[in-house]
């Protein structure tokens, strides 16, 4: 079978889409199970964007061993230098530089002839080179190119010494069968092709990355750029998991292999979701609620009868547990359960853990049950999660008392503690209790940040019952919130915080608490 090699930009161009920030310790988590999920190069960032990006490729790229591991640059020698600075320690780096070649971006954005981005793609490349000998090279917005322009810039970026060129549908306008023809054109009419890896990046304006990216591997491309959950700019990027699964579930079509764990996907699809806080729409296919449930009677009884009626592949293909399916499942975590059944259900979440983190872990999950019947696989989840991605609690909650009423409003005390010391401060003024808690927590860490997003939800599934067969009485409260202010070169910065308590009010508080902690721990270093 031909081999194609599985791209994936989660933490760079996933990561930079509104709304999907993360943090470094969040980024070197999901770089560690893109690892395990058999992915061929991670794209880490974009180095010269932000110091904090820079940070976060730089500290990528020495934990990661078994992938390329690639950060982005335009075709400018700082970004080089930058780029290969923070790459430089990497097991297999690769410099990624790009450069427009469609009419309207030369006109408008670059100001630039096509003699003169021809040249500057060269040089870039030769520049490039010196560092570094992987060097992949992408004309942003090829398809609205013309053609033979982009066959001659590339045919001269190979002879510079790129060994990858991309073809980007960067605004996602190519329709499958002629984004197809063009993959077929460019193997065709360009010079030196058969010596490089030519990929794709597609966009997903009007929903058919996955699409494109299929039929450009079906016209010989033999990589593809794509994101966990298909996240990304605008409408998002071609999703890793569609593309993965229709080449191994139609293998019999295309004759084409990856080397990605499929068993992985899962994990890795609800890590992405919950640190940046985009929740998966129930219908998403591959990952979503509902891709293997079944509600009309008609295919319960075919499923009950055998699941190939109405199931192209199993849940098991994607790594959902079974215990998260079958309701008859007898593994009930609780109270009274040891290490080696907590041991079992991490092993159906495929996640492994360090001993010292599984015992920090295991000292969360046994806190739990004493305020909780029943644990399930997403509480589960949820504990790994806030050990794992967690940044150092510069301001950690101390104690808490609140009352309010619809007549009086919210009163009551908050007290913090940073670096042994203890702050404290009464609740009041604010609109509402959630309100009068985040203002109160602002007096005391002297920072006043836009509350930009909040949301509150239930972690629940099929063992969260409780024994009246209430789902989620005794469910956890999960909160995201999102903070923004600008920073001390006047940028407007973001910062993500999840919360989970059994208490909404406390988990709320913890939420807002861990944005403040990352914002601190980026902006001042500690």
């Amino acid at each position: 079978m031909r081999a194609v090699k599985i791209f994936d930009t989660t933490l760079r161009d996933g990561e930079q889409a509104p709304g999907c920030s993360m943090n470094i310790s969040e980024k070197i988590e999901v770089a560690k199970r893109l690892e395990k999920l058999g992915v061929d190069i991670i794209e880490a960032g974009f180095p010269v964007s932000s110091p904090g990006d820079f940070e976060s490729v730089k500290k990528i790229a020495s934990v990661i061993k078994t992938c390329v591991v690639t950060s982005l640059c335009r075709c400018l020698e700082k970004d080089i230098n930058v780029g290969w600075e923070a790459l430089k320690k990497a097991e297999s780096p690769r410099i990624h530089v790009f450069l427009a070649t469609s009419p309207v971006h030369m006109e408008y954005k670059l100001k630039m002839t096509q003699e003169q981005v021809l040249e500057q793609a060269v040089n870039c490349v030769k520049y490039a080179k010196k560092f570094n000998s992987d060097v992949e090279f992408s004309a942003e917005d090829a398809f609205r190119s013309d053609p033979d322009f982009v066959c001659k810039v590339f045919s001269a970026v190979i002879k510079a010494g790129a060994l990858t060129v991309n073809f980007p549908d960067t605004l996602g306008y190519a329709m499958p069968e002629e984004f197809g023809k063009s993959i077929r054109y460019i193997k065709e009419n360009t010079a030196g092709i058969e010596k490089v890896f030519l990929s794709v990046h597609c966009h997903n304006d009007l929903g058919l990355a996955a699409a494109n990216s299929i039929s450009a591997i079906l016209n010989g491309a033999d990589q593809v750029e794509c994101t966990i959950n298909g996240i990304g700019e605008r409408a998002g990027n071609a999703s890793l998991e569609e593309i993965v699964m229709g080449l191994k579930v139609r293998r019999d079509y295309f004759n084409v292999e990856t080397k990605i764990d499929t068993t992985q996907i899962y994990s890795v699809s609800r890590l992405v979701s919950q640190v940046t806080g985009i929740k998966l729409q129930p219908n998403k296919a591959i990952v979503g609620d509902n891709a293997f449930a079944h509600e009309a009677g008609i295919h319960q009884h075919g499923v009950l009868s055998n699941r190939e009626t109405y199931e192209i592949m199993t849940p098991q293909a994607i790594g959902i547990p079974k215990s998260k399916l079958d309701s008859s499942s007898n593994l009930v975590l609780g109270k009274h359960s040891g290490r080696h059944a907590f041991e079992e259900r991490l092993k159906e979440l495929n996640i492994n853990l360090d001993e010292k983190t599984f015992e920090k872990v295991f000292g969360d999950f046994k806190k739990l049950t004493d305020k909780k019947k029943t644990v399930s696989l997403r509480d589960i989840e949820a504990l790994v999660m806030n050990e794992t991605t967690s940044v150092p609690e510069i301001w950690k909650l101390d104690f808490w008392e609140l009352k309010t009423s619809s007549s009086a409003g919210a009163s009551g005390v908050i007290r913090l503690r940073r670096d042994g010391e203890i702050y404290e401060e009464s609740i009041c003024g604010g609109d509402g209790p959630l309100d009068s808690i985040f203002r109160t927590i602002n007096k005391i860490t002297g920072k006043e940040p836009e509350l930009e997003l909040y949301e509150l939800g239930a972690i629940t599934d099929i063992t969260g019952a409780d024994k009246n067969g209430v789902e989620g009485s005794s469910s956890q409260g999960e909160t995201m919130v999102k903070i923004a202010l600008n920073d001390k070169y006047g940028c407007l910065r973001r910062w993500n915080g999840r919360g989970v308590s059994t208490d909404v009010i406390e988990s709320s508080m913890k939420a807002y608490l861990a944005a403040i902690n990352v914002m601190f721990y980026e902006i001042e270093g500690r």
